[in-house]
């Protein structure tokens, strides 16, 4: 978290906290949503602003409660998940060592490997995991170093030489509490203001 936004906190801690205006795509792009955009339940326009794009990602955390969010400044701003928290690059360098980078840059070591039913690739980290999406243009570089049962949805994926990582089915639906995250934020703030979301422990 940038030193300037912890700063911010400490000097207004009681900014109330933002749903429905900020979302994660299935691509990694950071989309703004307006009014119109909420009402309408749209995706929102990409933000395009190379140093409000770094803002973001360097502030973007995860609460208690599994929502994820972007601390600007004094306010929280809670993202709206097209699918998962993280969406990851696969390339590989000259020698055909492969590696995984986040939506902010950041490497991402897989510990897991999973294909949802329309063959979307998903990676989880070590414990306590958390869970990325392949980006689709990188599933064919997947491919390439996956062995895959003639279903697509289970297998081995060649990660390192002395890595071979299992392939695992899974629904998409089951993705959120598999990996303890809320994918609508805006949502669940809505149930809970209407008495019908569960209590936190």
């Amino acid at each position: 978290m940038d030193e300037l936004v912890k700063q911010a906190l400490a000097r207004w801690p009681n900014v109330p906290h933002c749903t429905g205006w900020l979302r994660l795509d299935a691509r990694g792009h950071w989309r703004l949503r307006d009014e119109t955009d909420q009402a309408a339940g749209a995706a929102g326009t990409a933000i395009r602003h190379e140093a409000l794009i770094g803002f973001i990602n360097r502030n973007y955390e995860r609460d208690a409660r599994g929502q994820w969010y972007f601390q600007n400044g004094p306010q929280r701003v809670y993202v709206e998940l097209e699918y998962t928290p993280l969406v990851v690059r696969l390339s590989a360098d000259a020698n055909g060592v492969l590696a995984l980078a986040d939506q902010a840059g950041q490497p991402f070591v897989p510990a897991q490997v999973w294909v949802d039913e329309a063959g979307s690739v998903l990676f989880a980290d070590a414990q306590p995991p958390r869970v990325a999406l392949l980006h689709d243009h990188d599933l064919d570089l997947f491919t390439d170093h996956a062995a895959l049962a003639e279903d697509g949805s289970s297998g081995t994926f060649a990660w390192r030489t002395d890595a071979v990582l299992p392939i695992a089915p899974i629904l998409r639906g089951d993705v959120p509490a598999r990996f303890a995250f809320v994918a609508s934020p805006e949502k669940a703030a809505a149930a809970e203001a209407n008495g019908t979301a569960p209590k936190a422990d």
